[in-house]
Order: C-alpha cells, then sequence, then structure tokens
C-alpha cells in the first residue's frame, strides 16, 4: 500500500518532505489540503486534531512533524540518497543542522510572515525587528558555516539540506540575503538548482499569489 501526505504545496514543512520523497522517487499518494479537495481536510483533522501539517499515513501508522517523517522514511523507506547517514557522529551532525534551520531560519521567517496576517492594530514591530535580527544571525553563522561545504553537512545531501531550502527560500523573499554572505546565496541557488526543490517549488508557484507579504518577482 502506497503512503498518504496530507500536504499543501506552498507549506515550507511540507516541501520539506516532499524533497525527502522526490529525492529518491518514493511513491506516495498527495492529498493536497484545500478547499478543492474537502475531504482530504476531514481526514487530516481526523489524523491529527492539532491542525499541523504534513501529516504521512504508513501503512496504518501516523506520523507528524516533518523531521520525524524524513527520518521515518529513512528508515522504512531508504533510497540511493541516504538523507540520515549511518555514521552515527554524521547523523548527529546532520540532525543538528537541521534544528538550526528550522529553528534558526524558519521560525524567524514565519514570524515575518504571521505578522502580515494580524490586523493592522495588533501588529508586533518589535517582535519583527527581533525576527530580522535573528535571521541576519543566522545568515552571517552559516556564511561561514558554508565556506568549504557543498551542502549542509559536507558532500552528501541530507535531511538538513531537506530543511534547509524551504527555509532559506522564503526567508529570503521576507528578510533578503545580504550580498556579504556570498556562500549562504550560493548555497540556496544550489539548493534551488537541485531536481527534488525544483520540483516542489513548481508545484508551488499557482499559490504564490497567497503568500501574505507579497511575493517577489524571482526564484
Amino acid at each position: 500500500m502506497a503512503m498518504t501526505l496530507y500536504a499543501h504545496p506552498f507549506s515550507s514543512y511540507s516541501q520539506k518532505v516532499l524533497i525527502a520523497l522526490y529525492e529518491n522517487g518514493t511513491p506516495f499518494t498527495y492529498r493536497v489540503l484545500g478547499p478543492d479537495d474537502p475531504a482530504a481536510g476531514a481526514e487530516w483533522v481526523g489524523l491529527w486534531p492539532l491542525k499541523r501539517f504534513p501529516v504521512l499515513v504508513d501503512r496504518g501508522e501516523t506520523l507528524v512533524e516533518s523531521s520525524v517523517i524524513i527520518e521515518h522514511l529513512a528508515l522504512r523507506h531508504p533510497g540511493p540518497v541516504r538523507l540520515l547517514p549511518d555514521d552515527p557522529k554524521a547523523a548527529l551532525a546532520a540532525r543538528m543542522m537541521d534544528r538550526f534551520f528550522d529553528n534558526y531560519v524558519m521560525t524567524p521567517m514565519q514570524k515575518i510572515v504571521l505578522d502580515h496576517l494580524r490586523p493592522a492594530g495588533e501588529r508586533d514591530p518589535y517582535g519583527v525587528a527581533q525576527a530580522r535580527e535573528q535571521l541576519d544571525d543566522a545568515y552571517r553563522w552559516l556564511d561561514g558555516a558554508m565556506a568549504e561545504r557543498e551542502w549542509a553537512c559536507g558532500e552528501d545531501f541530507t535531511l538538513a539540506d531537506c530543511a534547509a531550502a524551504p527555509a532559506l527560500f522564503y526567508a529570503d523573499w521576507v528578510h533578503e540575503i545580504d550580498t556579504a554572505f556570498g556562500h549562504v546565496r550560493a548555497y540556496r541557488a544550489r539548493l534551488l538548482a537541485r531536481p527534488s526543490f525544483a520540483q516542489a517549488v513548481d508545484e508551488a508557484r499557482p499559490y504564490r499569489k497567497l503568500f501574505p507579504p507579497g511575493a517577489p518577482d524571482r526564484d
């Protein structure tokens, strides 16, 4: 039985899991969450009442949280691209970088995006300024880390790069990566050229009008 993924093409965490699936050509049924398929939405809420996505169902087992889903794929559906290295020390490094991208790039990016959805009188300019500072700090640290790396943990594409791709993609939209951080900008470009992420980006193009701050005319 094929796995079923409940997700949305424009969601950063959905894209993170889609990259992992596309990297190894893993077969799955894609249930796109939205008004065009209310049944998918009802199934999703029944599976995960906290109403967060993506959610993966594999042979009756429900998995939530993008990092956990990707680790599950690496264990139960391994392919030629080893998204979680076999070596424990290398796996720990991949997990650390995965948390870096989720916590220090994705989270402040989402703070800026979600502030645009608040009523005008309830916005949080101080919180947004803090998020921008955190993104600059993250870009600065990452620029040094990527100085001699092709991918987040070295020569191999891993879980960490699945996290990095949508995080840096959207973060650059809301708080552009300064030209001083050339290694980060080059890494983002390599991620965009990766076929798995390029496919996820293309699938999300019809939804760009939904981006609260307004999507730039690039990428």
